[in-house]
């Protein structure tokens, strides 16, 4: 039987696993890949500044198409 700290931490867990991944597991690695990736290329001197809208707009296409093919 699971403690009352036990369900708690289960229960924290579970919603920060729903507020970040949410509905589609690819856009929350797509997140992910985009903030490795900006903060590799932010370890030289060019300025990245524009990878983060990039990667929104594309995530955002991305994800937009998916959802209406399936419905």
């Amino acid at each position: 039987m699971i403690s009352a700290v036990g369900a708690r931490l289960r229960a924290f867990l579970a919603f920060w696993y729903d507020f970040v991944v949410g509905d589609d597991w690819r856009v929350a690695l797509g997140v992910v890949a985009t903030l490795a990736v900006t903060y590799a290329a932010s370890r030289s001197s060019t300025a990245v500044w524009w990878i983060a809208p990039v990667a929104v707009v594309v995530l955002l296409g991305w994800s937009l198409v998916r959802a209406t093919r399936r419905s």
